[in-house]
């Protein structure tokens, strides 16, 4: 059976040109909506996040839901995803060279399609073609190969 689809929420304010999953528009099993539009219910969805358990095996049948936007812009995006539960990933390291003069991000930040890629690594998801428009595609996943499931390298 397929996985359910990933939902992506983008903050309208984040820029076209530094969006990471832009690419995966016309992906199938991708379904993009604009901030502060989401889906009324997410039944059997996890929403990625900081704080949470971590995600593992048992999420496998769950679908995912991302929130895309700057780490300043994430908190009012969280609140309207509040009931969906939250999933943390391992303390990976994010390739995404950044610097923002306005706030600091947190420990553990990812780029948005660094978090999926990740989530789909551990959840043994198809992760074909995930970075081909992601230039430190290949830099994230060499420096963070400790942490992908051994039946997955």
């Amino acid at each position: 059976m397929p996985a359910p689809e990933t939902i992506i929420v983008v903050h309208p304010r984040e820029r076209r040109a530094k969006c990471t999953v832009h690419p995966l528009r016309n992906r199938p099993g991708f379904v993009f909506y604009k901030h502060p539009r989401i889906p009324p219910q997410l039944p059997g969805y996890v929403r990625l996040g900081l704080g949470g358990p971590q995600l593992s095996l048992a999420d496998v049948d769950s679908g995912l839901l991302v929130l895309d936007g700057t780490w300043r812009w994430v908190e009012p995006m969280e609140r309207l995803t509040a009931a969906v539960p939250v999933r943390s990933l391992p303390p990976l390291i994010t390739a995404y060279p950044r610097s923002s003069k306005v706030s600091d991000d947190p420990d553990g930040g990812l780029a948005t399609i660094e978090a999926i890629y990740a989530a789909y690594r551990l959840l043994g998801r198809d992760t074909t073609s995930l970075f081909d428009h992601y230039r430190w595609g290949d830099q994230f996943v060499e420096q963070n190969a400790a942490f992908w499931p051994t039946e997955n390298r």
